[in-house]
């Protein structure tokens, strides 16, 4: 009976540092998620959790239907490359600034307060490579200005 449990002592050692690896791996892949976003304004650095669209269907979608957004919270558009791009609020509840911005991630243009249900087209005005979409008002309450720099893993990344 003794070397029946002492057989599987290894095996429980191995499942429990197997937990604990996960445990600390967890919070570290968190740092380095894609989802994480920071805008850099005069009046400091703001981070913001965000849902990355990259495809012709997520863009389509966005943000419709949602019936409302933390403060901290955005959805990032990825068009892949610059070109020139237009909004739209249809069937879009809550108000959100839509802020256009270079592959460089230097802002370009900021929409605010875009209106809930609007058909009115939202344009880039320029060139850009992403489009950020965040609670209607966030960006003036952060003090964000064009020429105001966007940090996230995609800016300057290849293009797939």
């Amino acid at each position: 009976m003794m070397m029946i449990a002492q057989g599987f002592a290894p095996a429980a050692r191995r499942v429990a540092v197997a937990l604990a690896v996960l445990v600390v791996a967890a919070p570290l892949a968190a740092c380095s998620d894609e989802g994480q976003l920071v805008l850099k304004t005069a009046t400091g650095e703001h981070a913001f959790h965000v849902e990355i669209v990259d495809t012709p269907e997520t863009r389509a979608k966005g943000l419709m239907f949602r019936e409302e957004l933390a403060d901290d919270a955005g959805m990032l558009f990825d068009f892949k490359q610059e070109r020139e791009v237009s909004f739209w609020m249809s069937n879009t509840l809550i108000p959100l600034d839509m802020i256009f911005v270079g592959a460089d991630g230097v802002v370009k243009t900021i929409h605010v307060n875009a209106r809930p249900q609007d058909l009115t087209s939202i344009p880039s005005q320029v060139p850009v490579q992403f489009v950020l979409e965040i609670p209607g008002g966030r960006s003036e309450e952060i003090g964000l200005q064009p020429g105001d720099v966007m940090e996230h893993e995609r800016v300057g990344a290849p293009i797939d």
